[in-house]
């Protein structure tokens, strides 16, 4: 059996490829980031083809950097940012547009025209609220303002794919056979597709005015069928399975090995994702979360989560780096916000778009409140951390009131987890241990895993357990009383980002 399993990790800032091999050790990376495209206030893009350029760059990459080729690898998985929406030609490869990117408002008006019982039929079987956030109102606005595509869609030559349905086609030879799917996961972030068929839904696609024939198949998150193989000529330099293909978040669920019910993990990554797996049960949010697929393996029985979604975490730090020069390296923000005994009065509440779970306000904007003179730039580095930290709370507080279920203790993965000072203010403000696995990117690892388990690396879940390792936990510091009025302070605060931009008809 061939040693290895490679996984494309396609995130909202970079794209990496990592193989690992059956103990879920990691054997070699190449990563590049690649351009964000601010053309107005709340639009976000990417430029598609820049993005395939990155993933081929990170596989040969890889390869050259661990002595391997293709014929190493037993298999390929996927996984990608969710909801950022790709229109192209089939024919040519082109895209019509840059891709929308999840985090972009520009659909708030598209959104908030739908009427109550527009959003009833979404919330019901898409499992989530109408919002900016999903693929369903951006592939809406890119059929009605650029110009073009809505006829070159009924021509055949417009085709619909979230990221990984992207990479996916120009891996197994994009205009000359690419393969068009997605899977159950990242089609469940469409607004699109129903949650208990996991097909496209004719009534959904109506509401959207979406043509069914732009959209892929969907496939299930490890497909012993394959999706396909790489090109002999493609980066990976031979045919390999591409086989296993989850959203980010439902990628770093797996990789964290939390597949049973009751299991929950929290990624720090551009945005703040966690996910609370709830077994083969379909529970709708009443406290803002979302519904979602968790992942589907093989024919088996799909199983659910619930989300709590956070727009702006580790881009916040970006933000102090890039647009404010704060610091030079995100890494500088762990010591300057060691430098100050606690926030001074001052919060930072990073609605750059939006409030996202559990509030969904698209009309809350960024906002720094209580700051004297006395502040620094130490405060703010800590403030920011600190709203990643108090964002995350809000999330746990609605997924204990959905479900019932305290947590014990939360695994955490993603970039961000190396800051310890950050993990330790994690621990202190939800008053919970925090524990961090030996391997933190546990994105790659998931996708990974569901390509291997499509391939017969490993043969089931159980296998994935053994692989996970305890790295370092973090025991809450602070004192009841010091957590419910940093807490307090933090709720003041969220409320002065509310309706500052009109997002009415």
């Amino acid at each position: 059996m061939k040693r290895y399993v490679g996984a494309v990790d396609q995130g909202t800032t970079s794209t990496r490829f990592m193989i690992f091999d059956r103990d879920g050790r990691e054997i070699a990376r190449h990563q590049v980031e690649h351009d964000q495209i601010l053309p107005r206030p709340g639009w976000v893009e990417h430029d598609p083809l820049q993005i395939s350029a990155r993933v081929n760059e990170s596989i040969a990459g890889a390869l050259n950097s661990g002595g391997l080729t293709g014929a190493d690898l037993a298999a390929i998985g996927i996984t990608n940012q969710r909801e950022t929406t790709v229109v192209w030609n089939p024919k040519t490869g082109r895209p019509w547009y840059n891709a929308i990117v999840w985090q972009d408002t520009r659909t708030d008006r598209i959104i908030s025209a739908l009427d109550e019982q527009a959003a009833q039929t979404i919330r019901s079987r898409a499992g989530l609220p109408p919002a900016t956030y999903f693929s369903g109102g951006k592939l809406r606005w890119i059929l009605d303002n650029v110009e073009g595509v809505r006829a070159a869609a009924d021509r055949g030559e417009a085709i619909f794919g979230t990221i990984d349905t992207w990479v996916i086609w120009n891996l197994t030879g994009g205009r000359d056979g690419g393969v068009h799917v997605t899977d159950v996961t990242n089609a469940s972030r469409t607004m699109l597709m129903d949650l208990r068929t996991r097909q496209w839904d004719a009534e959904l696609l109506k509401l959207f005015e979406v043509p069914a024939g732009m959209l892929p198949e969907i496939r299930s998150s490890a497909d012993p069928a394959f999706y396909g193989v790489s090109r002999r000529n493609g980066p990976v330099g031979g045919e390999v399975p591409i086989c296993g293909d989850l959203g980010d978040q439902q990628a770093a669920t797996v990789g964290q090995v939390c597949v049973a019910p009751g299991e929950a993990k929290n990624t720090y990554g551009t945005g703040n994702f966690m996910l609370l797996n709830t077994g083969r049960e379909i529970v709708p949010s009443k406290s803002g979360l979302l519904t979602t697929v968790c992942y589907q393996m093989g024919s088996d029985e799909t199983i659910y989560a619930l989300e709590g979604s956070i727009a702006v975490t580790g881009s916040a730090v970006q933000w102090l780096r890039d647009q404010l020069g704060i610091i030079s390296a995100a890494s500088e923000i762990e010591a300057l916000a060691a430098s100050v005994p606690d926030n001074g009065g001052m919060y930072f509440v990073p609605a750059f778009s939006g409030l996202f779970a559990p509030h969904w306000r698209s009309d809350a904007r960024g906002a720094i409140v209580g700051m004297s003179r006395f502040n620094t730039r130490g405060h703010l580095a800590r403030a920011t951390l600190e709203a990643i930290c108090y964002q995350t709370r809000d999330v746990l507080d609605a997924m204990v009131k959905d479900s019932g279920v305290q947590l014990e203790v939360l695994k955490v993965d993603g970039g961000a987890t190396a800051n310890d000072t950050l993990m330790q203010l994690q621990a202190d403000i939800l008053g919970v241990p925090v524990v961090r696995p030996v391997v933190a990117e546990t994105t790659a690892l998931g996708a990974a895993y569901a390509a291997g388990l499509a391939t017969g690396v490993w043969s089931g879940l159980d296998d994935l357990r053994q692989n996970w390792k305890r790295d370092r936990q973090w025991e809450p510091r602070w004192s009841a009383d010091q957590r419910e009025g940093g807490y307090a302070g933090w709720q003041k605060a969220v409320t002065r980002t509310l309706d500052w931009v009109d997002v009415g008809t």
